[in-house]
């Protein structure tokens, strides 16, 4: 961290973004580039992507295949929704209600989609540094006949610390943050989010329930009330530590669904990755690449001190803060 910086400077994030756009694909009532036209919407709103990955009628390659080449038939959906109808909000300039509604609808495609896919993957890329090339507030669901690498590789690990320990992993590990805090950010009697022991992005997050919770499908209204407020206060804290709407991809892991619902699944508990690519300022992020792409990561800071500069961080926004200060002075 005390290394003299001479490399790339990131452009700062666009603030000043226009409410309405009518270039603007995802605004309410504008058209896409597939010639459908968005609903006037006047809460979250969820479509079909118009450039999927995924889709459910992918062909089968076949089975006659050298050991070393196998393919198997990728098919699923994919979704995109949108937060809320104004582009010049994020989450935690949101209200909290209007936050409960994001939640709510979370837990509706998980619902739906999960009901015959096996994994529903609910993430959000925020911010042009993380390839995010709208600032309307919105995430992307994706729905897959198959199990991806880092569920599959959870899936595995919770298990064989369930089948050692009689107990899940990660409720373990929350109930351990909690008592020892030292790297807790924001916590509340539902909800804990550290800065993980295992941390390699410098702000790195993990957002916990502290009930045992499978799916988002789980939690009751109070638990998404108060999912809400968390979020809005780890979040605000992020775009507090450089004073710009701070970057990331975050997304939520659950246990499987489809054929998995019938299963045993105690192993699993409910949990979302934040993951800031931000390292000393607004301008200058963190490169995971030679050593740490080819050997191990590396961390810039621990996970400690990661968490102390956010949780010491005021709770209201600096934008708030900002129009108060200018609205004193005139």
């Amino acid at each position: 961290m005390k290394r003299p910086w001479a490399g790339q400077v990131e452009k700062p994030a666009q603030e000043h973004v226009p409410r309405y756009d009518a270039d603007n694909p995802l605004c309410p009532g504008n058209t896409r580039a597939s010639g459908q036209v968005n609903s006037d919407y006047a809460s979250t709103f969820v479509f079909d992507n118009d450039f999927p990955a995924l889709q459910p009628d992918a062909p089968d390659p076949g089975s006659d295949q050298h050991p070393l080449f196998q393919s198997k038939a990728a098919r699923g959906v994919c979704k995109v929704m949108c937060f809320h109808p104004w582009s010049d909000v994020t989450l935690p300039l949101m209200k909290k209600h209007e936050v409960v509604k994001v939640i709510d609808k979370w837990a509706e495609l998980v619902q739906d989609l999960g009901a015959v896919y096996p994994w529903v993957q609910i993430f959000e890329n925020k911010g042009a540094m993380m390839g995010c090339s709208n600032p309307h507030p919105h995430c992307q669901v994706w729905a897959s006949n198959f199990l991806p690498n880092e569920p599959a590789l959870s899936d595995r690990c919770q298990r064989e610390f369930y089948q050692r320990h009689g107990e899940p992993l990660l409720l373990q590990y929350c109930r351990e943050e909690g008592r020892k805090q030292v790297r807790v950010v924001v916590e509340s009697s539902d909800w804990l989010a550290v800065v993980p022991y295992w941390a390699t992005w410098p702000f790195q997050t993990l957002l916990l329930p502290r009930r045992h919770v499978l799916r988002l499908t789980d939690l009751t209204a109070q638990e998404r009330e108060s999912l809400a407020d968390i979020m809005r206060r780890l979040l605000t804290r992020y775009d507090n530590l450089f004073q710009v709407s701070f970057p990331y991809s975050m997304g939520w892991h659950g246990a499987p669904t489809g054929p998995h619902l019938q299963e045993e699944q105690s192993h699993w508990q409910l949990h979302a990755h934040y993951y800031p690519p931000l390292l000393r300022s607004a301008t200058v992020k963190k490169f995971m690449v030679g050593y740490e792409l080819l050997a191990q990561e590396q961390r810039d800071l621990t996970p400690e001190q990661a968490a102390e500069k956010l949780r010491n961080l005021p709770e209201e926004h600096h934008r708030s803060r900002a129009a108060e200060e200018q609205g004193q002075g005139e």
